[in-house]
């Protein structure tokens, strides 16, 4: 009742919404995804959900599949140059939007962990009749895709990572616990420009495109929408799930080949900005935990491009993906 209450007050202080500010509902209805978005429904943890998902067929079949795990700030729809190289490319692409996140139920009380949604995920999977399957994370999907692959390491064939978030332990490097209410407050007051302002120093290395004002849209238009609060509240939760999950200790233990595609101008560090002037400098620091990862990770290859950022296939795609298929087909060959 306290943080309803606190919802209403906030929202009731908000000024109203310019005409070219886009506002989508808790489930990102308004937003158009590139392919149709189907509905899988599922029964977890005492209660019925829906995951939406993209599930995309080449035209050419090779009879591979990959599976795209998307990042907390990001959505299934953010993969679609990737959906479109791989597809054309002959391999079934599965993009779902995970559990708390953007066209997928927004439960109030669940318990997120890695091991949860890939729990869902390999239900939906399952669904499907797909076993063998090759996956892909971004950003915070880069920790979900590391926990997929060591809960499934005969159904995963080639582990591929992007920018992962998780390649340090932030609380056990000096990042301050903070609370789920904490966060939720934090997200209440989310805007677009400052999701502008941290996309465009994070995600593409100080470089600005028209283009990218689509994916600012997508996310800063649920915290606009009616169901803002249950949209804040998923994302405090998976906060959570982020600081207190870390996947780094097990990187040995990974068994498929594995690709880590690195934009060396990342900086991310989840809760760094709470943490000391000292300490800040030395979080998120990419070119040296993406190679610290991979030496750690058995058959692991290193791409980097030294003047990315941290959604490197969405600010070079052309680059990104001939990196993506090089490594993929001769894979496969």
């Amino acid at each position: 009742m306290q943080r309803l209450l606190h919802t209403l007050l906030l929202a009731a202080a908000l000024p109203a919404l310019a005409a070219d500010e886009p506002a989508y509902g808790p489930r990102l209805e308004g937003f158009d995804y590139p392919h149709p978005v189907k509905k899988f429904e599922l029964d977890s943890q005492g209660q019925t959900l829906e995951m939406a998902y993209m599930d995309i067929k080449p035209a050419k079949p090779n009879g591979e599949t990959v599976v795209l795990l998307h990042g907390k700030n990001f959505c299934a729809a953010t993969w679609e140059s990737t959906i479109t190289t791989l597809t054309g490319a002959g391999y079934r692409v599965i993009a779902p939007d995970q559990i708390g996140f953007c066209k997928s139920s927004k439960p109030e009380h669940y318990q997120f962990s890695f091991h949860q949604l890939s729990a869902n995920t390999s239900a939906l999977l399952s669904s499907l009749g797909i076993e063998r399957h090759s996956v892909m994370g971004h950003s915070m999907g880069g920790m979900l895709a590391t926990r997929h692959a060591l809960l499934n390491p005969e159904q995963v064939k080639q582990l591929i990572l992007v920018n992962p978030i998780g390649l340090e332990d932030w609380i056990a490097k000096g990042v301050p616990y903070r609370s789920i209410d904490s966060w939720y407050e934090s997200e209440l007051n989310a805007s677009a420009e400052g999701m502008r302002k941290y996309q465009k120093s994070t995600y593409y290395a100080g470089t600005w495109r028209p283009e990218f004002d689509r994916w600012v849209d997508m996310r800063a238009g649920m915290f606009r929408g009616e169901g803002r609060e249950a949209v804040a509240w998923n994302s405090a939760l998976t906060y959570d799930m982020i600081l207190t999950q870390p996947v780094v200790y097990e990187f040995d233990q990974l068994k498929p080949p594995t690709l880590l595609l690195i934009g060396e101008q990342d900086n991310t560090a989840v809760g760094k900005a709470t943490a000391s002037p000292e300490q800040q400098k030395t979080l998120g620091q990419y070119p040296q935990i993406s190679q610290d990862a991979a030496e750690r990770i058995p058959n692991a290859t290193l791409v980097s491009f030294e003047d990315l950022g941290h959604s490197p296939q969405i600010q070079a795609p052309e680059r990104f993906h001939e990196a993506l298929l090089g490594y993929l087909q001769g894979s496969d060959s």
